[in-house]
């Protein structure tokens, strides 16, 4: 029998790519989409499912005798601090009622996405090891950590295989930016080929952890499929891409668009980057499951061109 997969908040920048990858691997007839609502270009079975709604998650795992849930659902960084008690709220309790109904239903494999908001002034900026104090700041951060905590405690009470990786800002070309401390690295290529000056809320020298979305969806693939005698770290998995600032990417950026402007204007989310790492070491990653990044500064930048130029030509 080939195995069902459920991806829950399949709308988001990671879920979109993730849902298509998992597609192309695994087939459509096998990957159950869901989110708040069907996006537009959606293509294959989807279902709506508010994630809040632990009766509804329920119903689609019997429906489709789901055997794996990847649990993408969550209110961001800067986003959480405009509404930290709805973002407290919406992250946790979505995450517990998808660690209920696969401790139920005896899912197979869970995966959690975590991030680099899970550390804080603990933690060591360069080099940040995967078992830093976390103290986080940020009420998105906070919620990561508790759902790594959790995510660890249904591995050891009840057996459940759940994976998690910590992403990285993630630089993606397939949908805007959404509400994240490092999403100007999205944001500003589409500036660029719009022709139009980019305002930055970082300081031109704030170097951040960032990858690009193909690495970061390809890592997420792989460490679920690695075998379970690999799978060491039961909270989550640090991954790195490259660390960059935005006076990096606007050089790169320059060398296909000489006339690009930026001006800086730092706001609340300053804060936020100065508590975050600069770079990440993912050494127990490596060794564990394999894992190395492929996509550097030029390649981002060039692929992040080459498809929103594209994009753009067809909404222009």
């Amino acid at each position: 029998m080939d195995t069902v997969i459920l991806v829950i908040g399949a709308n988001g920048q990671v879920g979109r790519v993730l849902t298509k990858a998992l597609q192309d691997r695994y087939g459509k007839e096998n990957i159950i989409a869901s989110d708040l609502k069907k996006s537009e270009d959606s293509d294959g079975i989807f279902e709506v499912v508010d994630a809040t709604d632990i009766d509804r998650i329920k119903e689609v795992v019997i429906q489709y005798q789901v055997a794996e849930i990847y649990h993408l659902a969550a209110i961001l960084s800067a986003k959480g601090e405009e509404a930290p008690l709805r973002t407290w709220d919406l992250n946790v309790k979505t995450w517990l009622n998808v660690l209920e109904v696969a401790r139920i239903y005896s899912i197979e494999k869970v995966f959690y996405p975590s991030s680099i908001a899970v550390f804080g002034k603990a933690a060591p900026r360069d080099n940040t090891p995967n078992n830093a104090y976390l103290d986080p700041m940020t009420v998105y951060g906070i919620s990561k950590v508790d759902g790594e905590n959790w995510a660890q405690y249904y591995h050891v009470k009840y057996g459940l295989d759940v994976r998690s990786i910590r992403y990285p800002g993630i630089i993606g070309y397939q949908s805007l930016p959404g509400g994240g401390t490092t999403d100007y690295a999205v944001d500003i290529y589409h500036k660029a080929v719009l022709n139009k000056t980019f305002t930055c809320f970082l300081n031109e020298d704030t170097i951040l952890p960032m990858i690009f979305i193909d690495d970061a969806v390809r890592a997420t693939i792989e460490v679920m499929e690695a075998p379970i005698e690999n799978i060491k770290v039961r909270t989550s998995y640090n991954i790195a891409g490259i660390s960059l600032s935005p006076r990096e990417i606007t050089s790169e950026i320059r060398e296909l668009y000489p006339d690009f402007e930026i001006e800086y204007k730092p706001d609340f989310r300053q804060e936020i980057a100065e508590e975050w790492p600069r770079s990440i070491d993912d050494s127990e990653a490596q060794m564990d499951w394999g894992w190395k990044p492929e996509y550097d500064l030029w390649s981002i930048t060039e692929t992040m061109i080459r498809e929103l130029k594209d994009q753009y030509e067809v909404i222009l």
